[in-house]
């Protein structure tokens, strides 16, 4: 018989359901207070994890939940246009 998988489950930032890792956008923020997306999911840092939607990025914002995993005080409007554009990349 063959090993069962134990599949990563991470909770969406934005609408706070848990799903499977690999079908979540991860947000880092590394030393240096740089905020970036991360595609391979792999780099250092505080990483919050968020749906592929541009609603969920808006309710993330709104609730200040991307703020609280990333410890940090405030998101600037750059960083969200940033996220905001690449998640739109993502979807096409």
């Amino acid at each position: 018989m063959g090993q069962v998988r134990k599949i990563p489950m991470r909770t969406c930032i934005g609408c706070r359901q848990s799903k499977d890792k690999k079908e979540l956008i991860r947000v880092v923020r590394n030393k240096e207070n740089q905020i970036f997306v991360d595609l391979t999911g792999k780099q250092n840092g505080r990483g919050a994890y968020i749906c592929a939607d541009a609603d969920c990025l808006e309710k993330a914002i709104k609730n200040k939940g991307l703020e609280k995993t990333l410890k940090i005080s405030n998101v600037s409007e750059e960083i969200v246009e940033a996220l905001k554009k690449q998640l739109g990349e993502m979807d096409e």
